[in-house]
């Protein structure tokens, strides 16, 4: 088997999804290069951490984190694309792993119950065939032994793309859009939703409303970037 994936690299080269090279045959979906020097999310609590300040007075959050941090025409944008538009749901997969090593190291945090991904309106899930929040976290989920919960809360409405809108008109665009079913399942659980992007945060705390009477109820999020200057 080694030596046909070894003639297979050979026909098809592997790049890297953020920066283009040539991947060796230890690495997978990006170089030692790019892991090592993309700008990671961890950063962001050296100082003052912007991420928090999204969701402060919004949402009462225990935890906020992201892998990356987004920087418009660079490597992270690649590698969102190949997730959402390329068909690389493994890739989103791979980032939910690395996202799980980040959610290890953090100290004084209540024990995650459950995960939720947000979710994608079924016409929208039909066309891409994949929802990539969910593969983001069903490698965090597998990573950390912890339950996956991708049936729960739902999207009853199509919405239109966030990329172009500004703040209110993404929150105009979003609002009620989400259903939670088993609310019982959730109490006193700790709960981390998780998305591919944070920009705005609309999205986010779209998806929160139908969790915030629940009894007994911590939540967290987090995201493979965290993209507030779109």
């Amino acid at each position: 088997m080694a030596l046909i994936n070894d003639f297979l690299s050979l026909i098809y080269p592997k790049h890297c999804e953020a920066c283009a090279n040539l991947l060796h045959k230890h690495e997978m979906f990006l170089c030692t290069h790019c892991l090592l020097s993309l700008p990671r999310g961890k950063s962001l609590n050296q100082n003052s951490n912007t991420l928090h300040h999204v969701f402060e007075g919004r949402i009462p959050f225990q935890s906020v984190e992201c892998l990356y941090v987004f920087e418009k025409e660079a490597r992270v944008q690649k590698i969102l694309h190949a997730i959402k538009y390329q068909g690389q749901k493994e890739l989103a997969e791979y980032l939910g792993k690395l996202f799980a090593e980040q959610l290890s190291a953090l100290q004084n945090t209540k024990p995650i119950d459950i995960i939720v991904p947000l979710p994608l309106h079924k016409n929208k899930l039909k066309i891409r065939g994949y929802n990539q929040s969910e593969w983001f976290a069903k490698g965090v989920a597998t990573s950390l032994k912890i339950e996956l919960d991708t049936s729960s809360l739902k999207k009853n409405k199509s919405t239109e793309t966030q990329t172009r809108k500004k703040k209110y008109e993404r929150w105009q665009n979003v609002e009620q859009v989400f259903e939670l079913v088993n609310l019982k399942n959730f109490e006193h659980k700790h709960v981390l939703l998780l998305d591919d992007v944070i920009t705005t945060g609309a999205s986010i705390e779209a998806a929160y409303a139908p969790f915030k009477n629940i009894p007994g109820l911590t939540f967290s999020i987090g995201s493979i970037a965290f993209a507030n200057k779109l």
